[in-house]
């Protein structure tokens, strides 16, 4: 799993009653894009984040013109 800064990660939650939990990549800190991951989440908590299968990176989204 590849990311870059600026990129979504969205991690589903995996037991019942779970909220899903989505940040912003800050910052990436392994090679060639892979993990860990520095995020700020959307309740303004950062953390440093090695996702597992039951996350997905959503690319940034390009500004049309």
């Amino acid at each position: 799993m590849n990311g870059k800064t600026g990129d979504r990660l969205h991690v589903h939650g995996n037991v019942v009653g779970q909220p899903d939990r989505t940040g912003e990549i800050i910052e990436v800190r392994g090679p060639d894009g892979g993990p860990p991951f520095l995020v700020r989440f959307d309740d303004g908590h950062e953390g440093l984040v090695y996702p597992g299968p039951d996350a997905v990176i959503e690319p940034r989204a390009k500004a049309s013109r």
